[in-house]
């Protein structure tokens, strides 16, 4: 492995061990990834390894970022001083900020915190001050190409078979500049779910990005009209302005913050009330230890916080342990409805199944570290690089 460098590229940087860098140091950062999916293993210099993962999505260009710019700022360092490390990889790389910065150092992050589980014998909730234990889940719809009555009658099996009393669906046409995904379909689909289902259930639904503050604003008043609770990300997310007029022209509650990674952005979004509830996603913000830092925000300022969880990767389990911690937990944890037909790449990941729905539930195990065993064949397809400490 190269030696740690600036920003610039330029000169080399060396270390002094931080104050917190008094226990096993990490030595080896693995990558195993996809196009899709990559997942990482830190090792500390007793041999003990932790798992974690970097952002779905474009992973293989995450990996190849957590080894260039995120593994030359850890390697040596403390497994104790994760915290440490994480405040100081945005400034050793300061000329690169970003969300794929952010999603690998989530890789490193994930993976730490697993390790620290099972060193302590414990579930990541319990090291974050939470317990094991069970979350009320909703059934969260990925899908606009689906008409309102076909979306209902799924809706149905799973609110039967599987105890959900709480679901999402999509309504506009994603960042889709007031355009439904065929005409009409919004205005359709909203009344659609809420007759089918019928009033004990409850109802959220997901703009995308998809309508300016006037429709939006219509669209949040048929949402009221039939009950639902929860309008996520109405209008294009950068447009924090657009989305706070929303929020206050509307008694529903909006959500939003899924995309952002930037804490000062956070800052402003909270100190707008552009939203109701909060919604980092862990592997967007950069890991366990920065969602919690979001999540601290919205508590002072009395906001709820529903992380986005939206495939059945890593991340909803990792949101399953951070839910179990918040003090302003949300009313429920995001889970996605679609299974390996829809995304191929979540097919084989892992050998025990850590999404079992009883009731509308999931539950957190009292298993050390994230409680996942990886499936080995899965692994050895992936394209792996290793990053050592020289």
């Amino acid at each position: 492995m190269s030696t740690p460098y600036s920003a610039s590229g330029a000169v080399p940087v060396t270390y002094e061990r931080g104050n917190n860098d008094t226990g096993l140091r990490i030595s080896q950062i693995e990558t195993f990834c996809t196009p899709l999916v990559g997942f990482v293993r830190v090792t500390a210099e007793d041999g003990s390894a932790g798992w974690g993962q970097v952002s779905t999505y474009n992973s293989d260009l995450t990996c190849e970022i957590l080894h260039r710019q995120v593994a030359p700022w850890a390697l040596g360092r403390g497994m104790d001083a994760l915290e440490e490390v994480i405040a100081e990889i945005p400034l050793r790389e300061h000329k690169y900020p970003g969300t794929y910065l952010r999603r690998a150092m989530a890789g490193l992050d994930t993976a730490v915190w697993d390790w620290r589980g099972k060193a302590a014998g414990k579930p990541v909730a319990e090291l974050l001050g939470g317990s094991a234990g069970p979350i009320r889940a909703y059934a969260s719809s990925m899908r606009r190409d689906i008409t309102p009555q076909d979306e209902a009658a799924r809706l149905i099996v799973l609110r039967d078979t599987l105890g959900f009393d709480a679901f999402k669906v999509r309504v506009g046409a994603e960042c889709g500049r007031d355009r439904d995904e065929w005409p009409g379909r919004t205005e359709a689909i909203i009344p659609a779910i809420r007759k089918a289902l019928g009033p004990d259930v409850a109802l959220l639904v997901d703009g995308n990005s998809g309508f300016g503050p006037q429709r939006a604003i219509k669209v949040g008043r048929m949402l009221e009209d039939s009950g639902y609770e929860h309008f996520e990300e109405p209008c294009p997310y950068w447009e924090l302005e657009q989305t706070a007029e929303v929020s206050r022209a509307l008694s529903i509650d909006v959500a939003g913050g899924e995309q952002d990674w930037d804490p000062q952005n956070w800052k402003r979004m909270i100190a707008l009330r552009a939203v109701d509830i909060i919604q980092p996603d862990i592997l967007y913000v950069g890991g366990m230890s920065l969602a919690m830092d979001v999540a601290r925000m919205g508590q002072a300022e009395g906001l709820p916080c529903t992380p986005h969880a939206a495939n059945l990767s890593l991340v909803t389990l990792f949101t399953m342990h951070l839910m179990r911690a918040m003090p302003n937990g949300g009313r429920y944890l995001e889970f996605s409805i679609e299974g390996d037909d829809y995304y191929p790449w979540q097919r084989d990941l892992f050998r025990n199944d850590p999404y079992r729905i009883e009731d509308g539930k999931v539950v957190v195990t009292d298993a050390p570290g994230w409680g996942i065993e990886l499936n080995p064949e899965w692994l050895a397809k992936s394209t792996y690089k290793s990053s050592t400490k020289s």
